[in-house]
This record gives C-alpha cells, sequence and structure tokens, in this order.
C-alpha cells in the first residue's frame, strides 16, 4: 500500500466514525422518543479510499406500519363508542339505571296495587298520581337527555372534522419539506418522522391507508378507499345542528364529495372515531328513543278511557303539544310516535281531582263505569295492574323485543344498553391490547435499542484506534522519508 492510498485509507475512516459517532449520538438521545425511527449510517466500498459512508438511513417496515395504523383506527373508534356508552349509562342513572322509567313504572304498579286495596282512599290516590308524574317525568328528562347527547356527539363530530382538516393541511407542508429534500440529495429523515406522526395521527380519527410514489410523494386513502390526500388534502365538510329532537337527522360528513358511513354494532365496524361518533348520534342514541317512545305509547294506552261513543281516549297519562287525535290507542297498532317520550304528561285533571283514576273519568267528566260513585269501586284500578302484565306488540323499529308486557320491555330496554356498553367494554379491552402489542412490534423493529447503539458504539470505537494507529504508522512513514531525504 503506498503512503498516498494509506492516507486517503485513514481520512476515510475517520470521515467513517465521526459520521457514525453523530449517527449513534443521534440515535441514543431519541432512545424514548415515540415517532423516532432508528437512524443508521450507510456505507459502500471503493478501491481508493475503502469504506466511504454514502447515506444515513432511516429504518422503515411499511408491514408493522400498516397493521400499527389500522390498530390506532380500531381502537380510536372503539373507545370513542364505548365513552358514548358511558355517558348514556349514566344519564340513565349508572349501574342501578335509577333514572330509567322501569324504575318508575315498577313504583306505579306497586302504588296502583296499594290504592286497589283502599280505592276509598284520597291519600292513596293522590301517592298513585304521583308516582305516574314520576313515570312521564322520567320519560321527559330521558328524552331531553338522549337529545342533548346528540347534540354533543354532532359537535364533537364538528372539532373533529376541524382537527382532520387542519392535519391533513400540516402533512401538506411536511410531504412537500419530504419530497423537496429527496429531490435535492438532503436528509429527509427528520421530515419523515414528522410526516409518519401526522398519519399516525390522522388514523386515530378515520382508518388511514398510504402509498409512497417517485420522489418520496405520500398518498392517503380512506379505509373505504375515499381519496383523502394526494398532493393536496381532499375537503372534509360538515354542516353541525345546534338541536336536535327525535325526529332530526343528523348531517353527513363528506370527503372529497363522498359521505362517510357510521359504524356498526357494539364491536364496531368504525375506523377512528368520526365513524363512532356518526354512530352514537344516529344509532346507538335514536335507538334508545324510540324505546322511550314506545313505552310512552304503551303507557298511555293502558290508561286510556272510552268516551260517549266508546272510542279510546287518553285517560291518565296525555301529551303536551299534540293533538290527541294524532295519536293511536289502537293496542294493535304498534308504531313508534316520534318524541312521544318528551310529550307526555300527566292529567291535569288527576292532579286536581286524584280519584278520578278510580272512577275512570279523567278525561271525559261525563262518562264515568264507576256510575254510582262507590268509594270501594276498585275495578278499573285491577283493570290497569293487568294492563301492565299483558303482553302487546312493540314496534320492531325500537331494537328490542316486539311482544312484551310493558314491564318487560322497560327492562330490556334497560338491558339493551347495558348489554351495548358491555360487549363495546370487551371489545375496547380488545382493541387496547391489539394496539398496544402493534406499536410494541413496530417500535421493535423501527425504534431504538440503547444496548444495539453501545455495541456498535463499541465496534467505531474500535475503528478510531485502527484508523490512529495507520495514522501513527503513516507519520513514521513520513518522518522516516523525509530524514533519508535531507
Amino acid at each position: 500500500m503506498s503512503i498516498a492510498s494509506a492516507i486517503n485509507t485513514t481520512k476515510s475512516i475517520l470521515s467513517n466514525t465521526a459520521t457514525q459517532t453523530a449517527t449513534v449520538s443521534t440515535n441514543t438521545s431519541n432512545t424514548n422518543t415515540e415517532d423516532y425511527n432508528r437512524r443508521t449510517a450507510i456505507t459502500t466500498t471503493n478501491p481508493y479510499s475503502g469504506a466511504t459512508t454514502v447515506k444515513v438511513e432511516r429504518t422503515e417496515d411499511a408491514a408493522l406500519l400498516k397493521q400499527t395504523l389500522s390498530a390506532i383506527a380500531d381502537n380510536s373508534g372503539q373507545q370513542a363508542l364505548l365513552e358514548g356508552l358511558v355517558s348514556l349509562d349514566a344519564v340513565m342513572g349508572g349501574n342501578e339505571s335509577s333514572a330509567t322509567p322501569s324504575q318508575y313504572l315498577a313504583a306505579l304498579v306497586e302504588s296502583l296495587d296499594t290504592y286497589a286495596t283502599s280505592p276509598s282512599d284520597v291519600t292513596l290516590a293522590a301517592a298513585a298520581v304521583a308516582a305516574a308524574g314520576d313515570v312521564a317525568k322520567s320519560l321527559n328528562q330521558q328524552t331531553s337527555a338522549v337529545q342533548n347527547l346528540r347534540v354533543e356527539a354532532d359537535s364533537q363530530i364538528s372539532s373533529t372534522v376541524d382537527k382532520l382538516n387542519q392535519l391533513l393541511k400540516d402533512f401538506e407542508k411536511v410531504n412537500d419539506k419530504v419530497k423537496e429534500k429527496t429531490a435535492r440529495g438532503e436528509d429527509p429523515n427528520d421530515a419523515l418522522d414528522t410526516r409518519e406522526s401526522l398519519v399516525k395521527q390522522i388514523s386515530e380519527i378515520i382508518g388511514v391507508t398510504s402509498t409512497v410514489r417517485d420522489g418520496n410523494d405520500m398518498v392517503l386513502y380512506t379505509s373505504d378507499g375515499i381519496t383523502l390526500f394526494e398532493t393536496v388534502p381532499r375537503a372534509v365538510t360538515f354542516e353541525p345542528r345546534a338541536a336536535f329532537d327525535a325526529e332530526t337527522s343528523g348531517n353527513a360528513i363528506y370527503i372529497d364529495g363522498v359521505s362517510l358511513a357510521a359504524g356498526k354494532g357494539s364491536s364496531t365496524s368504525a375506523n377512528g372515531s368520526l365513524q363512532s361518533l356518526l354512530q352514537l348520534r344516529d344509532e346507538v342514541y335514536p335507538g334508545y328513543q324510540k324505546q322511550l317512545d314506545e313505552i310512552a305509547r304503551v303507557t298511555i294506552n293502558v290508561f286510556a278511557e272510552l268516551d260517549a261513543t266508546d272510542s279510546r281516549i287518553p285517560g291518565l297519562f296525555t301529551v303536551n303539544g299534540m293533538n290527541p287525535d294524532d295519536l293511536s290507542l289502537d293496542p294493535n297498532d304498534a308504531t313508534i310516535v316520534p318524541g312521544l317520550a318528551g310529550l307526555i304528561t300527566v292529567n291535569s285533571n288527576a292532579q286536581t281531582d286524584p280519584t278520578r283514576l278510580r272512577n275512570g273519568n279523567v278525561n271525559d267528566d261525563s262518562v264515568s263505569p264507576n256510575t254510582g260513585n262507590a268509594a270501594g269501586f276498585s275495578d278499573l284500578l285491577y283493570n290497569y295492574l293487568a294492563g301492565f302484565e299483558e303482553t302487546v306488540s312493540f314496534d320492531g323499529e325500537a331494537g328490542t323485543t316486539t311482544n312484551a308486557t310493558l314491564l318487560a320491555f322497560s327492562t330490556d330496554s334497560v338491558g339493551w344498553v347495558q348489554e351495548y356498553r358491555s360487549n363495546a367494554s370487551t371489545a375496547a379491552e380488545s382493541t387496547s391490547a391489539m394496539q398496544m402489542r402493534a406499536k410494541e412490534a413496530y417500535a421493535n423493529a423501527t425504534g431504538v435499542n440503547l444496548d444495539e447503539e453501545l455495541i456498535l458504539l463499541l465496534d467505531i470505537e474500535q475503528s478510531y484506534k485502527a484508523a490512529t494507529k495507520l495514522l501513527s504508522t503513516i507519520d513514521e512513514m513520513l518522518a522516516s522519508l523525509m530524514q533519508a531525504a535531507s
């Protein structure tokens, strides 16, 4: 080996060790940085200078990244659904479901039974009417609370869409930076880390798949195949509503002009939080509302009275803001009346004179089955109690049983929500574990391992020692050459 060749080799070794040491130092300082991918100094050899560092490469694993993004989206969607169901459970009174109509209907039955044994007791009559008032109040309050939950979900959708649009704008800037650095032959690794971090944040909102094109340009699609980003962000639009009632439908979310589908099921099909919020607003909360409306409809029917023409009319329970003629009191007409649970109330005549409940003339004073106004008349009270035990038809649109007693249906309604929440909770545990494992696997493949970096640092140290020895030898050779020349 000539002296010139030895000098070139030494310079190359020192340059390599400097680059490798800097790379190891950067890796070590980012050991606990979540969105940092390990860097590796890539070397090649040539016949003139030996090994030469040509670039610093970022560790990547496309398959594991795809799995991680999918796990993030699945878990985000499941957690958002569970959070909404927990809110609904709180509205219902928590584990005891103490605010639900089923609790107050049971209390009304007990009060009616007590009154039926002593129909002449005005105090018991007032207690029965008060218990009926609690049933109506419960249905009113539950309706109001459910619609408020829909407003909250709608507001969350709006803020989440705004966040998604901002993330896409940030993604555009970083993606342009990656393309620019790649085109100039500069190091794009820091920008690549930032871009990947943004993709992970986007996947929490909506499921994402990605494709990398020439020039390191990335294109994003939703899990359903809708283009989310290609060169520029695609428009994500949504119009929130200020208020909801049982007949109000929420507006759709449009991505590049395509409507986003809502999630389905307790183990939701939603990819990201947006689809779960749509599911809560348009499926879960309205489902419970329909059950409340059916409870109200049948409750009114149980206490219906007959007018002078033997037509069924509202009795103890009536409705505010609705023409009674628009309310079908046909027991065989199992059709949901949207918002009925928010309108049901106790007839003011019964509140003024509770004994009307016993006499059966709450609504129409001219008609009374208790023709003799007997204080011991209890036939109607027992008929009302029998009505609670009679199997009747419920609208299948309510999402639960279609043939049941009123008490059983009201209990099934509570069970429907609790089962939904329980299944969602179980599914959330699974998606959370899957996300944790996916992130861990990706981190193991692309993250920094401190032990490996320290071992590599020892190898670099040996290379540096070899370079210093070679440099010392060259110095001795040059000294000897200079001495011989003199």
